[in-house]
């Protein structure tokens, strides 16, 4: 019976695509027979979904009320991780993502600035290599959609050298700079070409809203696979902007939420862990961080009730989206023997872009509309609408529409990182944290499916993931650059159920923030005042919330872990916060 539905189902793909060439057509349906028997002849597809700005429990499956129904189900499937870490923000998190290194290694210790040190020049290091272009050599062709955001180069006359395209993919469509509009997004490309919403002759929605324009064009690059390069299996890196700030949402999908948040950060919070301990993504030991704000003090309530509406919006839109995606797989037949990862690239987000008014900036400025092919080229106001309009911040704009621009705020995120403290740029919990799903019936037996892996695991293991799977080889060298050994492990073991041989410590650094995890032990500080924290100390199998300080009881321990902190730093090339440039 097995056996017959797998050759129905093949018999569906040819018919979804009857100009296939019949030696394609056998290809497709040997290696769905294959993955769905359980045993992948051919290198699997991988595809990689990144979240922005979206804290640990704002999905369904690690506890939230938004509706993700396209997720809860790759992980129903699959499994899910508890304990995987990103690297606090936007830049970090993708540089190491795409090159399995650590962020100072990959030149993006800090964001895309140059402060003069290898670790720190906002570019992409010539001295690493990304997945696409591991991949490429073993016969992957390779695909983003998205936002790039490790490169200064954002111009149309800049230096494209370390873009999409030239860094190994094959096709390319989204963003070069790290936010803006989702109405009108600022540097849109495809591949090296820039465009605007108006332009484009390949997409022309009813609506163009940037959610959605990725996960079509996901869509599309592998539509456009299976008719030219059927044989071959794919990469597919889909960076979604959802759902960092401005707080934009189509109406009907902000109208679901109306009423949801009413009751408050404290009860959300509450609903929150609850349900995360019931599916087995908390430690029930594990107590909850302090609620940040008080809901019956809180000013312009129907406006901050708003913002939180339009944040679940924008993440039910963006599980829409991956919904499209994987019904794609589905009807190529390649959904079996496809490995699919989701993960975001920091935690919640409290900086307050939009959240004070702007009023008196623009009253009195007249704004003239902008032509089809006038680049929109600003990421935060003073800005305006392709049509001519003020963008507005601030209390009593209501966020969504194109001409708002409004970040859920602080007391939001603390929700959104429940039941974790610190948020974005942190090393805390609430900062470095992130869901991380994996689906691949091909690869995880009927036995792991819906199980959590609760080994510590981080970006850095994704290359070496790839590579395993991949059956592809890290290089020494590329292109003329000695490249450095990779820094993770592949968690192919984890998804067997298998513990993980990590022997080194996993650490952080991002504007002074400082971390390591090794085992069951962390150390974390804080930046603030301009200086860094004393180290905090805590045991991670009892305390993941941080919440009980052991510093002092653990002397020893500690001053071990500082160590360890102290030699990562020097190997990846971190210097003393604030940065100094160095001297000629």
């Amino acid at each position: 019976m097995k056996l017959s539905s797998d050759l129905r189902r093949a018999k569906c793909s040819a018919a979804v695509f009857p100009r296939l060439q019949n030696r394609r057509l056998l290809l497709l349906t040997f290696a769905t027979l294959m993955a769905s028997t359980g045993w992948a002849a051919a290198p699997p597809n991988i595809i990689v979904i990144l979240a922005d700005d979206m804290g640990y429990s704002d999905i369904g499956c690690y506890g939230s009320e938004i509706a993700t129904p396209s997720l809860d189900s790759l992980a129903k499937n699959g499994v899910r991780f508890t304990q995987f870490y990103n690297a606090a923000r936007c830049c970090p998190t993708r540089a190491a993502l795409l090159t399995g290194l650590y962020s100072h290694q990959a030149g993006i210790g800090l964001m895309e600035g140059d402060s003069g040190f290898d670790a720190y020049r906002g570019e992409l290091s010539r001295k690493a290599v990304t997945v696409a272009e591991v991949l490429r050599p073993v016969g992957y062709r390779t695909y983003m959609t998205g936002k790039w955001h490790v490169t200064s180069a954002k111009g149309p006359q800049s230096d494209h050298s370390n873009w999409p395209i030239q860094r190994g993919f094959d096709r390319f469509y989204g963003t070069i700079t790290g936010a803006g509009s989702f109405y009108d997004p600022a540097t849109l490309c495809r591949d090296n070409q820039f465009i605007t919403p108006l332009n484009d002759p390949d997409y022309q929605p009813k609506q163009y809203y940037y959610t959605d324009a990725i996960s079509d064009h996901a869509v599309k690059f592998m539509e456009d696979h299976a008719r030219d390069h059927a044989p071959k299996p794919l990469f597919l890196y889909v960076a979604y902007t959802s759902a960092h700030w401005p707080m934009h949402a189509l109406p009907e999908d902000i109208a679901r939420y109306k009423g949801r948040y009413d009751a408050g950060y404290e009860v959300i919070r509450q609903a929150r862990i609850k349900r995360a301990r019931e599916l087995g993504v908390l430690d029930p030991r594990w107590e909850m961080s302090p609620t940040v704000g008080k809901w019956d003090t809180v000013q312009d309530r129907e406006w901050e009730i708003q913002c939180m509406e339009v944040y679940a919006a924008m993440v039910e839109s963006m599980d829409r989206g991956i919904g499209r995606i994987v019904a794609e797989l589905k009807r190529q037949g390649r959904l079996e023997n496809t490995l699919f990862v989701y993960l975001q690239d920091n935690g919640g987000c409290a900086e307050g872009y939009g959240r004070n008014s702007n009023a008196n900036d623009v009253k009195g400025k007249v704004f003239s509309p902008m032509g089809p092919d006038e680049l929109q080229t600003k990421m935060w106001p003073p800005m305006q609408t392709r049509d001519g309009r003020p963008v507005l911040t601030g209390p009593g704009v209501a966020p969504g529409a194109a001409d708002t621009y409004v970040a859920y705020g602080g007391n939001w995120a603390n929700v959104s990182n429940t039941p974790f403290r610190g948020y974005k740029h942190d090393g805390l919990e609430g900062g470095i944290s992130t869901p991380f799903i994996v689906h691949w019936p091909a690869g995880i037996p009927e036995s792991r499916r819906n199980a959590v892996v609760n080994s510590p695991a981080h970006l850095i293991d994704l290359m070496a993931t790839c590579v395993d799977v991949a059956k592809a080889s890290y290089p020494r060298q590329f292109k003329g650059e000695n490249i450095p050994p990779q820094e993770g492990l592949s968690l192919v073991p984890a998804f067997l159920g298998r513990d993980l041989p990590r022997t080194a410590p996993l650490a952080w650094e991002h504007h002074g923030n400082r971390a390591l995890r090794d085992g069951k032990w962390k150390i974390v500080t804080e930046y603030q005042a301009n200086q860094p924290t004393k180290w905090e100390l805590y045991d991670m199998e009892a305390d993941r919330t941080e919440l009980h300080d052991l510093a002092a009881t653990q002397p020893e321990k500690l001053k071990e872990l500082a160590g360890q902190w102290q030699a990562w730093a020097d190997r990846v090339g971190v210097q003393p916060w604030p940065l100094q440039r160095p001297a000629k």
